[in-house]
This record gives C-alpha cells, structure tokens and sequence, in this order.
C-alpha cells in the first residue's frame, strides 16, 4: 500500500531530475560543456541508481514514525508523501553535480563524441552490459582474492614449520 502510494514520489523526483537539469549554473563550464555532460550522463544512464534515493528515504521515514505512533500512520503516510514531493525537486542539485563530475573528467569535444558513441549499438550493449560485467568483475576479485588470502596463509605457515624444523634439527 505505501510503496504504490510513494510511487508519485518517485515519478515526481524522477521528472524533476531530468527536466530540470538544463538549470546548470555556470561557473568554468560553457553551457553547451555542461550540455554535453548532460547528454553522456542520460545516454549512460549514470543518474538511474540515484532515482531510488528520495523513495527509499520516504519509505524509511515513514515506517520510522509508523512504529512511533501507530495511531497517527494515515496521518503520517500523508505528511511524508507531501514532503517528500516538496523535496523532489532538490533531484536537479544532484544531477548538476553529476553533470560537472563529468564536465572536469573530459571536454565538451569528448563528451559529445562518448554520448554519440553511446546512441550507437555498441554504444547501447556497452551501457547496458557495464552493471552485469562490473558485478562479474567485483566476484571474480573477491573469488580471487579469498585463494590468495588462502595461499599465502599456507605458504607462510609451510615456511614457518621447515625453519621451525630446521631449528630443531640442528
């Protein structure tokens, strides 16, 4: 019941991230650089993760006061959900912050050819393939660095006990 109620939240939050992120201040940034940061971080979908966050804190505050007082959880289903789509549009802060991150990172030249890469098919696999193979790559790291911490152990632990022997050998 309060998941679809907060949905509006999350639609809100969502449409606010995107429309409002042409609000881009200036500072050392041309407006079409940030444009262009703009148009890598939506063709990568770099600001998705982040679409969860008001909802999700919503959802928290709600059960935190639910618990609290029971009695008023109508009440407070209703204030949570209308402050939470007063915050909504603090969405854009993020994203014009994410929009810099990627303005430092490259030139307005390279943004625009990573985000026309990105409109292309390869482009597409790329961005829709990065979550899955990062995943795979965290397990692999994680699998091999469990065999290392295991190796080294016995390694240590095998030279230990022939020094020790050699110790009691002589």
């Amino acid at each position: 019941m309060k998941s679809v109620k907060f949905a509006g939240v999350g639609l809100a939050m969502l449409a606010w991230g995107v429309i409002s992120g042409g609000a881009v201040a200036q500072d050392n940034f041309s407006e079409s650089h940030l444009e262009a940061a703009k148009a890598v971080a939506l063709e990568t979908k770099v600001l998705e993760p982040f679409d969860a966050i008001l909802f999700v804190m919503a959802e928290q505050t709600l059960s935190a006061f639910t618990q609290n007082d029971p009695t008023r959880a109508e009440e407070i289903a209703e204030i949570v959900e209308q402050v939470a789509l007063e915050l909504a549009p603090r969405r854009a802060v993020l994203n014009e912050r994410i929009f810099r991150i990627w303005a430092i990172a490259f030139t307005e030249e390279e943004l625009i050819q990573l985000a026309e890469f990105y409109r292309t098919p390869l482009g597409m696999k790329l961005r829709d393939s990065v979550a899955d193979i990062t995943a795979a790559s965290v397990e692999a790291s994680r699998d091999w660095q469990d065999r290392l911490s295991v190796d080294i152990v016995s390694m240590v632990q095998e030279e230990l006990d022939k020094r020790s022997a050699a110790v009691t050998n002589q």
